[in-house]
């Protein structure tokens, strides 16, 4: 046993984005590393957690040289307490995921790439992406999934407002009411009728809402699809 646990990796994360979505990260690494390894084993993990309000206030501001330094600076803080890999808890915030990436020299384990890659192994052409109006309305991560010959479809723009307003009012703060998850599959099941393949849950907190039960198209949650491509790593 003390072999095996020798050659485990360290996972890194940058979280507090929010802290419902780290708390998620962090539930997921050790049930996964149990699951695993069995036991007792728990999860090697570096966790540096910053002030999501902080950080709104900047990404409203559209100050994202400012995001930029502060999740570079906790990566730094995350790579020198001895983590192997780096993970961001948070979709929308991988808006700066490049510079986080070179301010460090451990491997970064982008999302977009992980969600792809889970796609394509589907042999998927086009899936949706719901997130918050922000992850929606960009094209930052929806390129990145693109850049892997995907097609990527967004939900209308008239239901942007009201996904952000369950994910800002209610799943930050651990509220999940029927009545949302009623809403959020009925605009997944409209992109299903668009000809989407599959659907993105390109925002933690939405993965406490929607699961596969709830859907008869193929989910594919961000946050387990990343959980396990780190574990992948750290137990290889």
């Amino acid at each position: 046993m003390c072999d095996r646990l020798v050659r485990v990796l360290s996972i890194g994360l940058v979280g507090g984005m929010s802290w419902e979505s780290s708390l998620e990260y962090y539930k997921l690494l050790n049930q996964g590393v149990e699951s695993r390894l069995g036991g007792l084993h728990s999860s090697r993990l570096v966790l540096s957690s910053v002030d999501f309000a902080e950080l709104t206030e900047l990404q409203r501001a559209e100050r994202w040289d400012d995001v930029a330094t502060v999740l570079a600076d906790a990566a730094r803080g995350v790579q020198a307490a001895g983590a192997d890999m780096l993970l961001m808890c948070t979709t929308s915030f991988h808006m700066v995921a490049d510079q986080v990436e070179a301010a460090v020299d451990i491997p970064f384990v982008h999302l977009g790439d992980v969600v792809a890659g889970a796609c394509k192994a589907r042999n998927l052409e086009k899936v949706a992406l719901v997130g918050t109006a922000f992850t929606m309305g960009r094209d930052f991560f929806r390129d990145r999934i693109a850049s892997h010959g995907l097609e990527v479809l967004i939900p209308d723009e008239r239901h942007h407002e009201a996904i952000n307003q369950i994910i800002y009012g209610e799943l930050v703060h651990g509220k999940v009411l029927d009545a949302s998850r009623k809403t959020v599959v009925s605009v997944i099941e409209d992109l299903w009728d668009a000809g989407a393949q599959g659907v993105i849950l390109g925002c933690t907190e939405l993965e406490l809402l929607v699961k596969q039960a709830d859907s008869e198209i193929p989910v594919f949650p961000c946050t387990t699809l990343h959980v396990e491509a780190a574990l992948d790593r750290a137990l290889a």
